[in-house]
């Protein structure tokens, strides 16, 4: 609901409606495009990606999701092939993911998918402003009632395709444009607060400290040791078993992304530091178990530096696995894709994990999902410097074209 978010909005708003696209946009800001095919009652195939950026974003996470659906179907709508299509297609622009101004993901396709609890509304952002409020001065009244009315019915949904930058090296390490999303990694985040004894820098001494700040650190590098080295820490017992630990072996990352202290003078001991921790593993089961060693070890740190520490866990979403049919039908599409541009090609379409999250985690809930990613340079996202080449944007666009007119 930023001025630069509702300028897109109306940007991509004609994009749609030039590709013949039937557009509106609902009380939370997700901005839709949707063509009936030659049967308006069938199941509905979606394609989304999210709107809004990080702050000090690049330029393709995420509007190439976007651009690249609007595109294929325009190619179908300047063809004259849109009214055979079998199943409504319908875009949807999802209003907020990243989570930026409110502190909570997902709040576009979770509406959607019918599990944004009603008490997202009153959420605020530093300024004290709700999320209904931000709405209101935007002229969407959203109220409970009509927050569990944007729920889609599960029926009335064939299925849901997302396409996103890889947002890691991996298809550029194969040397490959496309892939295709085996599944995505379950996501915990936790604030972290840490509360100690303010005092004068110069005349505590360093044994009678209680140091917030020292305490954090100590807590951020063993987060660090944790998740480099999860056997180390973790046993095989009820919390985790050999399968886990495997998994958390090659797919567990964690990171502290935000850290405040107050109050924050260079001569004044912290008397209380806040963080974030982001955690991500493919396997539930070993992420729950980590967390779990993890507070553990934090408490006991906190308990030898006679500071207090609180750990409150603000986000959870559970490990997404794609659908096999619809994964098979995007490798197939990508393979096309690839093929019309530079002929033979011996290998396979990759699937991959994802590590990111997606709005296809919160859609899952709705329906079937499959996700295809973009070959990023250096696998860098989140940053001015995200990059992908021209020939591969055209290989997506291709590629999602491809899969539609499998929808013929």
């Amino acid at each position: 609901m930023s001025p630069a978010s509702l300028r897109a909005g109306n940007l991509i708003r004609g994009w749609m409606e030039d590709a013949g696209l039937r557009t509106w946009v609902d009380q939370l800001g997700n901005l839709h495009g949707r063509v009936e095919g030659m049967n308006a009652s069938a199941e509905a195939l979606l394609i989304g990606s999210h709107l809004d950026t990080v702050v000090d974003a690049g330029i393709f996470d995420v509007s190439l999701g976007i651009i690249s659906a609007l595109s294929a179907l325009k190619v179908l709508n300047v063809n004259g092939m849109m009214g055979k299509l079998r199943r409504p297609i319908e875009v949807i622009a999802f209003s907020d993911e990243e989570e930026v101004r409110f502190h909570s993901t997902f709040l576009g396709s979770a509406a959607l998918a019918g599990v944004l609890p009603v008490t997202a509304l009153q959420i605020s952002d530093k300024s004290g402003v709700t999320v209904q409020d931000a709405l209101k001065e935007n002229s969407l009244e959203i109220t409970e009632e009509n927050l569990l009315q944007l729920k889609y019915d599960p029926g009335s949904v064939w299925g849901y395709v997302e396409v996103h930058i890889e947002q890691g090296p991996v298809l550029e390490w194969l040397g490959f444009p496309l892939g295709v999303v085996k599944g995505i990694a379950g996501q915990t985040r936790l604030k972290v607060t840490v509360r100690g004894s303010q005092g004068h820098a110069g005349t505590v001494p360093m044994s009678m400290r209680q140091d917030a700040m020292a305490a954090a650190a100590e807590l951020i590098v063993l987060l660090e040791s944790v998740c480099k080295n999860p056997k180390d820490f973790l046993s095989y017992d009820g919390h985790c078993n050999d399968i886990s630990l495997e998994s958390l072996s090659s797919s567990l990352v964690c990171t502290v992304g935000e850290i405040s202290t107050w109050p924050s003078a260079s001569n004044v001991i912290p008397g209380q530091v806040t963080f974030t921790v982001d955690l991500r593993a493919i396997d539930d089961m070993g992420r729950e178990a980590v967390i779990y060693e993890l507070s553990n070890q934090m408490y006991k740190i906190c308990e030898r530096r006679s500071v207090s520490c609180i750990i409150d866990r603000k986000h959870d979403a559970n490990a997404v696995v794609c659908d096999s049919e619809l994964s098979s039908q995007l490798k197939s599409a990508a393979y096309s894709a690839l093929r019309k541009m530079a002929g033979d090609i011996q290998d396979e379409t990759p699937a991959l994990m994802s590590g990111a999250g997606h709005d296809a985690m919160a859609m899952s809930h709705l329906t079937k999902v499959g996700m295809l990613v973009v070959r990023c340079r250096g696998g860098v996202s989140h940053s001015p410097v995200e990059h992908v080449l021209d020939e591969d944007v055209w290989a997506v666009g291709l590629a999602i074209l491809a899969f539609l007119e499998t929808q013929l």
